[in-house]
């Protein structure tokens, strides 16, 4: 296939990191281009001696100027390579998900899914999806009007509408405009109110996706919110971060004790308890809307030990390297809080969502913090995020999710 596409030459530097696997090519690693490209467009990016590694969208607003998308040189960058992917990230979940999960997860995952900056999540008959990269944004016409039609037709899923998620500041520095709205193709609805319902681990949760933080709900912690159940029996469970109580609403429906769910955002826990009462579960179960720092400080000098099941899925503390110490600190603060809260074998559930957390780092964090209360941690279980979160090896970025749960000894 002979190339019309404009080069871009890089440093060995950059070189290694693709041929080891990453997808991307940073402004510094630019060494010329052949031509001007025009932001947005595909480029084939080549070593120092000529030799092709592979074609990705172009950026010169981006700190990441090449989001590569293929390494073939063979591939042709039409509908029907475009199709072709869909297929295989459906295909995928279908495949890891099952058929009933299959109908409420992440189905593109961006750089994962070699779709550099897409995020399409499934609520159902809902689609919501957010777009960080000017190429993608360029041939998103084409990839939900393909992504409607085989989930359509050869998967045999209801879609009513898909809502475009676009309201974050990351766009601005890609040279893209913020803004939310329904998507009008293919006959699909344009005029619902935003709310749906969904079923995740046989618990019902309405899902606001035009007002909802992110896409209108966390599904990568799916599998991890299933795991406290066993625990969670009898238990008095505080679950920190509650957002719209979905550990706290598993607990309860393992048949916790008592569960206090636990929120900053008025928000949030008006929709927590609304979540409750949809289910059914409201009798064993409080709602606070405090700052969790504050409780757990509160608790913490008050000596109180009314839980014996502690859960802290806090947001991320640091989306950058350059804050990453001060996040390590708020993450031991409240750990080490857990751990002194906690009687000798009570259990501990916490995370991190950030990929720049590393797991090393959040280790460390968590054995500094238990050597500081004075405590053991015996591990239960270590795990990640749902596999419709799919990590790339080799791009970091993708591994984002660090979930543990321990038994304090």
């Amino acid at each position: 296939m002979s190339r019309t596409f404009p080069t871009i030459t890089i440093t060995d530097k950059a070189e290694k990191m693709l041929r080891g696997g990453h997808v991307w090519v940073y402004a510094d690693e630019v060494l010329a281009l052949s031509q001007t490209p025009e932001n947005g467009s595909l480029v084939d990016v080549l070593t120092q001696k000529g030799r092709y590694l592979g074609t990705g969208f172009y950026n010169a607003n981006s700190k990441i100027r090449v989001r590569v998308v293929s390494k073939n040189a063979n591939d042709r960058f039409d509908a029907a390579f475009w199709e072709r992917k869909l297929r295989w990230a459906l295909d995928y979940r279908r495949a890891v998900m099952g058929e009933q999960d299959f109908r409420c997860c992440r189905l593109i995952f961006g750089e994962a899914d070699a779709f550099p900056g897409l995020t399409v999540d499934r609520f159902d008959s809902i689609l919501v999806t957010q777009v960080l990269s000017l190429g993608i944004e360029q041939i998103k016409e084409t990839l939900y009007a393909t992504l409607v039609r085989l989930l359509r037709e050869e998967f045999g899923q209801k879609i009513d509408a898909l809502y475009e998620r676009n309201d974050v500041a990351i766009r601005e520095l890609e040279g893209m405009k913020q803004y939310t709205d329904f998507w009008s193709g293919d006959g699909l609805a344009t005029d619902l109110d935003g709310k749906t319902t969904i079923t995740e681990n046989g618990i019902v949760y309405e899902v606001d996706y035009i007002h909802g933080q992110k896409t209108g709900f966390f599904l990568d912690q799916k599998y991890n919110r299933a795991a406290i159940r066993k625990i969670a029996q009898g238990r008095r469970v505080l679950d920190c971060f509650t957002h719209t109580g979905s550990f706290a609403l598993n607990a309860a429906a393992a048949g916790a004790e008592l569960v206090n769910a636990v929120d900053i955002s008025a928000d949030a826990i008006k929709l927590a308890e609304a979540n409750a009462r949809r289910n059914s579960l409201q009798h064993n179960m409080k709602f606070t809307c405090c700052d969790v720092f504050d409780l757990l400080t509160e608790l913490a000098n008050a000596n109180q030990k009314d839980y014996d099941f502690i859960i802290l899925d806090p947001p991320a503390f640091t989306k950058s390297r350059d804050t990453l110490k001060n996040a390590i600190k708020g993450y031991k603060e409240i750990n080490l809080k857990a751990m002194k809260l906690l009687p000798r074998g009570g259990y501990l559930a916490t995370c991190s969502c950030s990929h720049f957390m590393t797991e090393t780092y959040f280790k460390q964090m968590l054995h500094n913090a238990a050597a500081d209360a004075g405590v053991g941690l015996r591990q239960i279980e270590a795990r990640q995020q749902s596999p419709d979160h799919p990590i790339l090896w080799n791009v970091p970025e993708t591994d984002y999710l660090k979930f543990f749960i321990f038994q304090i000894v």
